[in-house]
């Protein structure tokens, strides 16, 4: 690939004419089902209430039964794309690898009611007057997103040879900077859907640009350089903690002398006043 920036399945990527705007432009590659497969476990307008789309990726029974079916017979890579409509995202995602797949996407969008029309008393957006939870996507959902790309990259990086499986990072993808996040969490490309419809095929141009110019400030001269490079600075609450009070604890080993006037000791005083004025 040219570069890590791919076309998100959806309006984008859906038939020859756009397909081809889009290796024009300079798009790396489009989710269009060719040369790889990606299985979308994910939709939540894939009619759920059927089995379909992101009820299979939040039933790891499901998911694990129809990713052997896939992987039985694919001779083609095949990513497995996450819902991030589920407790813990790792979960589904390890499934999948088990399972043969050799790489994740995340994430789809997240279920979301847009709204009430005040007026009419109707959900919005509104279809013959009714309306049900859609996905929610572009770039309100990047910092959630970044999140659960962050936990599937580690548990990538703890259960499974990382270098032998992908990870696509999905999720409000409008700068350079925001594929360099997804990129130092542990992702190898980055796809783009909702920015594309907003802003154009032509963005994949200043994508690219943006994120040579965060290599070149950091003297990066390709992807892997800095893949997963911020992944170890994540931990949890009680190390936080810790790590905090240590840091209290050392600085006030640090400070010499008087820590106010209500110790004062008469002896010694000229020492003690210099303690005071050069802490």
């Amino acid at each position: 690939m040219p570069n890590p920036f791919v076309i998100g399945s959806g309006p984008p990527g859906t038939n020859y004419t756009v397909m081809k705007r889009a290796f024009d432009e300079g798009w790396g590659a489009v989710i269009a089902k060719t040369d790889a497969f990606e299985i979308n476990f994910s939709c939540p307008h894939g009619m759920p209430e059927r089995k379909m789309g992101a009820a299979v990726g939040q039933d790891c029974v499901l998911l694990e039964e129809v990713c052997g079916w896939i992987n039985a017979k694919a001779t083609v890579p095949v990513w497995a794309k996450m819902t991030p409509n589920i407790t813990d995202i790792t979960e589904p995602a390890r499934v999948a690898l088990r399972s043969g797949c050799e790489g994740i996407a995340a994430i789809n969008t997240i279920m979301s009611v847009m709204g009430i029309n005040l007026k009419t008393l109707r959900p919005e957006p509104c279809v013959e007057g009714y309306s049900t939870p859609g996905g929610y996507s572009s770039k309100a959902v990047h910092p959630i997103a970044l999140g659960k790309v962050m936990n599937i990259a580690k548990m990538m990086k703890a259960e499974f040879n990382d270098d032998h499986y992908s990870l696509s990072g999905i999720g409000g993808v409008e700068t350079g900077g925001d594929a360099a996040e997804f990129i130092l969490l542990g992702a190898s490309t980055v796809q783009v859907c909702t920015g594309v419809m907003m802003h154009g095929y032509p963005m994949v141009k200043r994508l690219c640009e943006e994120l040579k110019e965060f290599m070149r400030t950091h003297d990066f001269s390709s992807i892997e350089d800095f893949r997963g490079a911020s992944l170890e600075y994540f931990t949890s609450h009680t190390d936080l903690v810790r790590r905090q009070q240590e840091a209290i604890r050392q600085r006030k080993a640090v400070r010499k002398g008087l820590k106010s006037d209500k110790e004062w000791t008469g002896d010694g005083f000229v020492e003690e006043t210099e303690s005071m004025v050069s802490n």
